[in-house]
């Protein structure tokens, strides 16, 4: 395997192996304990207040996203630029330049969300009016939130610029998840109303935003350069070219979110809570799959755009081709499993969800394509075209939305869901062929082949014999990835060996 062990690309893989992996760790659990949150609102509140904490969860969210400006690509991008082009004297000021915008515009939006509660409220639960007064508490309390939450990402993000993935695992995918399971488990078990589930879900925001802090803080100390000094002129020029860079980006990362948000806010606005409530069970799994993608994204990144700084094509491809396998062999089998077993996970969360299985399918034949292109929009705006991102984004978020407001009346939930899956679609195909034109990368390495293989032979065909095949998928994906572990490269997660 010639090209997995050339020196220099297996030395950036097994960087991001290490990382990914604890990453992943991170994303699993992260992802186990969403699904379980979303189980206990959804056994505890009921079709309607459950559906009334997902639409404010989901402007929560898009909220946050908005006062975050696009920087969680710009803190990783310029840290990684500046160590590669040894200008490590204006890592200061680019920290201070991209964390001030995001603190006086979350702020703003903190007190926007607050004063706006009652419309919001009356916009998303029209059709049920006794449910109004408790979900404009709810998104009130959200609101006093808001400003951490972004702070939370920012501050994660500037230290992944550093390459650091610890703070990112421990403070955001173990701490915050595992507190927000068990406040919001009390609150199920104490049967309290919706304000208090929403409290309970976005307390662990305050220690986690302290704690990132003082993570950045370490790490900026830690690669400070001693006795050197900037001038204006290079915190005027560094200012210019983080904004010209990130600019687009918080646009496209707004725009992103609102893709991955706004359906759960008109499916309450056009359908109701009830369907509301239905689709976002339903594409609880597709939040799983995107925390694997970004629990190896995240480690890729750095190193990504060091790569094509210094112009290394060839390493930036091996990394996204290699990156591409490994969250095709994790995400695949979910997706896979969930289409065979979609009224079982249904079920789970209650009886009232069953009519939600052609959401699933739909969501989880979306996601088979978008994983299959990787990490695409971030090896877009790695390589510089934070601009064609946004402009792929804003095709995909029309889509959405336009699809929605034409299905969602009729259809409900899987209205939604056929938006949302054809936007999928668009925002990774579009940057596919541009990354491929402009930049010379693709994801189909024989690793993402292998995996696509395995997974398909596995999880696709063998659970059509019913029961047997299902038991026989887990050991034969198992024996499959040991037989294919050098296509897929999994040598690189071995421990590295010490030499004199």
């Amino acid at each position: 395997m010639t090209d997995v062990l050339d020196k220099p690309a297996s030395a950036g893989t097994r960087g991001v192996a290490r990382g990914g992996l604890a990453n992943m760790a991170g994303s699993a659990l992260a992802g186990g304990t969403g699904v379980a949150v979303t189980w206990i609102v959804a056994r505890s509140l009921g079709a309607e207040q459950a559906g009334a904490f997902f639409a404010a969860t989901a402007a929560f969210v898009l909220g946050g996203g908005l006062a975050k400006l696009g920087t969680q690509t710009g803190l990783v991008y310029w840290p990684a630029r500046l160590r590669a082009t040894g200008r490590e004297h204006l890592l200061g000021a680019c920290l201070r330049t991209g964390l001030t915008p995001v603190l006086a515009l979350s702020l703003l939006l903190g007190a926007t969300m607050w004063l706006a509660a009652p419309a919001i409220a009356r916009t998303t639960a029209h059709e049920a009016a006794h449910v109004v007064g408790a979900h404009t508490a709810g998104l009130r309390v959200l609101a006093v939130f808001l400003p951490l939450q972004a702070l939370t990402d920012a501050l994660l993000t500037a230290t992944r610029g550093y390459r650091a993935m610890r703070p990112t695992v421990t403070l955001d995918r173990i701490l915050r998840s595992t507190l927000q399971l068990l406040l919001v488990a009390l609150a199920g078990i104490a049967t309290l109303s919706l304000p208090w589930f929403a409290a309970a879900w976005v307390a662990p925001y305050l220690p986690v935003t302290v704690l990132a802090a003082y993570a950045l803080k370490k790490v900026y100390r830690a690669g400070k350069p001693p006795g050197v000094t900037t001038t204006r002129a290079e915190r005027r020029g560094l200012q210019r070219d983080f904004w010209k860079f990130t600019g687009p980006r918080a646009l496209a990362s707004v725009a992103q979110l609102a893709l991955q948000r706004v359906d759960v806010l008109l499916v309450a606005a056009l359908g109701g809570l009830a369907a509301a409530a239905v689709y976002a069970v339903a594409g609880r799994f597709v939040v799983l799959v995107q925390l694997a993608n970004q629990g190896i994204s995240q480690s890729v990144q750095p190193r990504l755009a060091e790569a094509l700084a210094t112009g290394d094509r060839r390493a930036a491809n091996h990394l996204y081709q290699t990156a591409t396998g490994w969250l095709v062999l994790v995400a695949w089998p979910i997706c896979l499993l969930v289409i065979h077993l979609a009224p079982f996970y249904l079920r789970f969360f209650g009886d009232g969800y069953v009519d939600g299985k052609t959401v699933v399918v739909v969501l989880a034949c979306a996601m088979l394509v978008a994983t299959g292109c990787g990490m695409v929009d971030m090896v877009l705006a790695m390589a510089g075209r934070t601009s064609w991102n946004l402009a792929n984004v804003l095709v995909a978020l029309t889509v959405t939305i336009g699809l929605d407001l034409l299905l969602i009346p009729r259809y409900g939930a899987l209205g939604a869901a056929a938006g949302l899956a054809c936007a999928m679609v668009a925002n990774n195909l579009l940057p596919l062929i541009q990354v491929g034109r402009a930049v010379g990368l693709h994801p189909f390495g024989r690793g993402t082949r292998a995996a696509a293989l395995l997974s398909l032979a596995c999880f696709g065909a063998l659970p059509l014999f019913h029961t047997p095949g299902l038991i026989a998928s887990v050991p034969a994906f198992l024996i499959g990835v040991w037989l294919l572990r050098g296509h897929l490269a999994l040598e690189a997660f071995k421990p590295m060996r010490r030499t004199r």
